[in-house]
């Protein structure tokens, strides 16, 4: 049986390997989607006082610290019984949207730009964040440059910390907003929806209009029939810092709409022995094997997920956005929403328009005379006990989950991160795309692998916030080779090491 093998997997987080086995006809058997690192956050944080989480989880890795702080915080909240003011959730909100921001920017520029705006068949030397400047102009490369900065400004003003924010505390915020800084936040939110739009505009007149890339977002080869999961508030729109989560069928139907907190009733979280990534699954559903369809309980918690679930955005452009994407895509309004979109590669246009919701959002919150309030923290009063957190993070839905004693010592720590709901998607993704574009005969050529990374770098995994499951004793492999390779010894159980069927 050949083999073809991707590695190392570029312009994402964390380490990972493709490989994929072809069959005596040269048609793809399987494919595995390996992710070698363990993380382990969930284990050693327990022993550990609470009130530290915020702190220790924003370095679980350098994309997200800001999530991990905010769903952190968040569970902090619950965890003493402590509801934030008003103005410490709009505050943390707009901290939130500016992170959204600089993100979701990234990700299209740097992670995903080279494919999108260069083609999956340019030079691979060429496919680098400075052939996409080149040929974007030095006009919007600076806009881009530009955007991180301010973001950044506002992240540290308010987070205390250009990376690893620490502002979050159980029932607020410990920096309120000044007058001056309103101001300041007002004229970055400004620049961020003009940005937002230009970003679009791009996107519509550039990379829809490349035939190659335009073919491959509508492909049947780079769709997945799944269900879909997003955060919504209480009218049912999108929202990435509170509200309930709503999961919908893969014909848009409602299956479940509940709290966070009751995460563990509708979601399952299933451990195999050849992964560190855990594979959630829908309870109501159930765990079918990696398989789509609405008979599996897999379900997908992308950007474009979001919109699935969701229907609706809360601001004006952002909606019409994300209106002419559904209805360019050909999907159907049944019982007033949209039905699901399956085409994974898509998941960059709804990235898009999330980034120009989080920028009218940051203007709607700067811009509200309630942000001064310097009322920006509730008391904590409450005897811990257990608290959920969860927000939205730019790579999916972001829950932690902590037990602790009667001196808020954790006693047990649950997280799941975006990359760990789209464990299961992203497998099936990997492929269905191998199969479609690798047939008897085929010569696999850089092009193509990087067509099958195309659809890998949809889901923007993030594999350091994922790795945290450990299957049990002597579920890690080990081999030892002297100085000429060969093996001397092998230590670990015979599972170990055995690659994930997608």
């Amino acid at each position: 049986m050949k083999r073809i093998v991707i590695d190392p997997l570029t312009r994402l987080e964390g380490h990972g390997r493709v490989e994929i086995f072809l069959d005596e006809q040269g048609e793809v058997a399987n494919a595995y989607f390996i992710v070698p690192e363990l993380r382990g956050f969930e284990r050693f944080c327990v022993g550990r006082p609470a009130e530290e989480m915020p702190r220790i989880t924003n370095r679980l890795c350098g994309l997200c610290p800001e999530a991990h702080h905010m769903a952190s915080a968040k569970a902090l909240d619950a965890l003493y019984g402590a509801e934030p003011t008003a103005a410490a959730k709009k505050i943390r909100e707009l901290f939130y949207s500016a992170f959204f921001v600089a993100d979701h920017a990234t990700h299209f520029f740097v992670l995903a730009g080279p494919d999108l705006i260069l083609g999956p068949d340019a030079p691979r030397a060429a496919r680098t964040i400075l052939g996409v400047f080149q040929a974007v102009g030095s006009e919007v490369a600076g806009q881009i440059v530009a955007c991180r900065e301010r973001n950044r400004e506002l992240i540290q003003t308010l987070g205390g910390r250009k990376v690893h924010p620490a502002a979050g505390l159980p029932g607020g915020w410990s920096v309120a907003v000044t007058e001056e800084m309103r101001r300041r936040f007002e004229e970055i939110a400004r620049g961020n929806v003009e940005l937002a739009l230009g970003f679009m505009r791009l996107f519509e007149s550039t990379v829809l209009r490349r035939p190659e890339v335009a073919e491959l977002l509508v492909a049947e080869g780079f769709a997945d029939r799944t269900y879909s999961m997003g955060t919504v508030d209480a009218a049912g729109r999108l929202n990435f810092y509170d509200g309930r989560l709503r999961v919908v069928d893969p014909d848009g139907a409602e299956l479940a709409l509940f709290e966070p907190a009751d995460y563990a009733r509708h979601i399952a979280e299933r451990v195999e022995p050849w992964t560190y990534l855990k594979l959630p699954y829908l309870r109501a559903v159930g765990w079918k094997g990696l398989v789509a369809g609405a008979d599996s309980g897999i379900y997908c918690a992308t950007p474009l997920a979001r919109l699935n679930a969701a229907g609706a955005l809360a601001t004006p452009r952002a909606q019409e956005c994300f209106e002419r994407m559904f209805e360019t895509l050909g999907a159907r309004k049944v019982g007033g929403r949209y039905q699901p979109v399956h085409y994974r590669l898509a998941a960059h246009w709804a990235r898009l328009i999330e980034l120009l919701y989080a920028a009218e959002r940051m203007l709607e919150l700067a811009t509200d005379p309630q942000i001064t309030d310097p009322d920006v923290r509730a008391p904590v009063t409450g005897t811990p006990r257990e608290g959920v957190g969860c927000v939205e993070a730019p790579r999916g839905t972001l829950l932690h989950h902590y037990r602790t004693d009667e001196r808020g010592i954790l006693t047990e720590v649950n997280l799941i991160a975006g990359t760990t709901h789209n464990h299961a998607p992203l497998a099936l993704s990997i492929t269905r795309a191998a199969r479609s574009l690798i047939r008897a005969g085929t010569q696999v050529g850089d092009g193509l692998l990087n067509r099958i990374e195309m659809v890998i770098r949809s889901y923007d995994p993030c594999l350091s916030c994922a790795a945290h499951a450990f299957p049990g004793p002597g579920s890690i492999a080990v081999t030892l080779r002297d100085h000429r390779g060969a093996v001397v010894a092998r230590l670990g159980g015979a599972d170990a090491g055995t690659p994930a069927r997608a």
